[in-house]
């Protein structure tokens, strides 16, 4: 499956550690919340903090009263960073907290479960929390970060790690980027004992804890290549002031191209911590996300959707969506990508753009103005499609008599959608109707 590389994990901090050149990728990957994360660490023998998951209040309290002592953490379960820092949309700040008894458990789980955690990476909607993880609570005497990903510009695995553990990496890549060191590992040789203990000793881990950071970064290693993740970020990696070495926060990323030989993985996927439309896209095998622009675009293949968006924003305008529906382009294909764009309030014109290789431009035609009609749909239209049967499918579009504009030309018809999407918010701003013709 085709997505667009929008989110966070570590683009910048590659570049900045690497000096690698910034370009657009595909991105491919499943997130997994923080407390399964936490069970495959544990799995490969890695240290983390004892705890377990709720999801009921009741369950926190109970939880809670199973771990030893009475100095907790109480994490929410969001598929985002900041979590700390984030609010809940019930007033409740903070969604890791400290705390000191069941029954404090208990009242902090009731505050989190159920509401949605806005941090500074969900944007205002927010992620649905519905489950916390308990934890015991250890001392640090020294916090380091590590992360293990797949290097694009060295075609292989990096080891990015930092003495500058528990901050933000994208900061300390910023300010300080002599504190991060970056690793390539022969994926042939992986990482040998010589290079796992020269990163602990260089990250500053006491002597009586670098044979345990060396195996703990060998481990880490084995669990990317093993269970085919795309990233494995620990922040902190922490030295105990007993001396221990444990994973106190971890966030791992699994490839999408490997869920036929993942499926215990991928069978963690948690839907609503994604975008709805995306998730409902993915259930028709439609390739959609969600842009902040306001011309939606509908397409065939990924290599002409990119080329759909950079020629709107060439002309001046913003594209609301990548769609790609397929070679197939079949009828029920466009309803399901009408359905997903036109549900953005902010869509004030449509370009279809289809190259009509595999199925003829007339039937696209026929399935267009059949689901123009069926949603009585008022939002202009621009039609390119190019391909076999190109001329019986422009006839068909002109004489529909709806608002549907077809145009032969790449360029002309990328300016019209960018003309009628201006023409139709002027009209949004000042509350009247528009009738469109193609020479507005």
């Amino acid at each position: 499956m085709f997505k667009l590389a929008r989110s966070r994990p570590f683009a910048s901090v590659l570049r900045a550690a690497t000096d690698a050149r910034p370009a657009l990728q595909q991105k491919r990957n499943l997130s997994i919340h923080e407390y399964l994360s936490a069970n495959i660490l544990k799995s490969y023998g890695i240290g983390v903090p004892q705890g377990s998951v709720a999801r009921t209040p009741e369950e926190a309290e109970k939880v809670a009263k199973s771990l030893e002592g009475d100095d907790m953490v109480i994490k929410a379960q969001v598929l985002a960073g900041g979590r700390g820092k984030g609010t809940f949309d019930n007033g409740f700040k903070g969604g890791v907290r400290v705390i000191y008894s069941p029954t404090e458990a208990r009242i902090l789980a009731d505050q989190m479960i159920g509401h949605k955690l806005i941090t500074k990476q969900t944007g205002a909607a927010g992620r649905l929390c519905n489950a916390v993880y308990i934890v015991e609570r250890k001392f640090a005497r020294r916090e380091f970060y590590l992360a293990v990903l797949m290097d694009r510009s060295s075609q292989g695995p990096v080891i990015i790690a930092s003495s500058q553990g528990g901050m933000d990496i994208e900061t300390v890549a910023k300010e300080n980027p002599d504190a991060i060191i970056t690793t390539q590992v022969d994926i042939h040789k992986g990482v040998t004992d010589e290079m796992a203990r020269d990163i602990a000793t260089r990250l500053g881990f006491s002597e009586q804890c670098i044979e345990d950071a060396k195996d703990t970064i060998q481990k880490l290693y084995k669990v990317f290549m093993e269970k085919d993740a795309t990233q494995i970020e620990i922040n902190p990696l922490s030295e105990t002031t007993d001396h221990k070495v444990l994973a106190m926060d971890a966030k791992l990323n699994f490839d999408d191209n490997a869920e036929f030989r993942q499926e215990e993985i991928f069978s963690f996927r948690d839907t609503t911590q994604e975008d709805a439309d995306e998730v409902k896209a993915a259930q028709h095998g439609l390739n959609f996300i969600k842009l902040d622009g306001d011309i939606g675009c509908l397409v065939n293949g990924a290599g002409l959707a990119m080329a759909t968006m950079d020629i709107i924003k060439l002309n001046g305008g913003q594209p609301a969506n990548f769609l790609d529906v397929g070679g197939g382009a079949t009828p029920e294909a466009i309803k399901q990508a009408f359905d997903l764009i036109t549900s953005d309030p902010k869509v004030t014109a449509i370009f279809v753009n289809i190259f009509g290789g595999i199925v003829r431009c007339d039937a696209i035609a026929k399935g267009l103005i059949s689901v123009v009609q069926s949603m009585n749909l008022r939002t202009p239209v621009v039609a390119r499609l190019q391909g076999t049967n190109m001329e019986q499918a422009h006839k068909l579009i002109n004489e529909s008599g709806l608002k549907i504009f077809s145009i032969d030309d790449l360029q002309n018809a990328a300016e019209k959608a960018v003309q009628f999407s201006k023409v139709v918010k002027m009209a949004r701003d000042i509350d009247v109707g528009v009738e469109f013709t193609l020479g507005i």
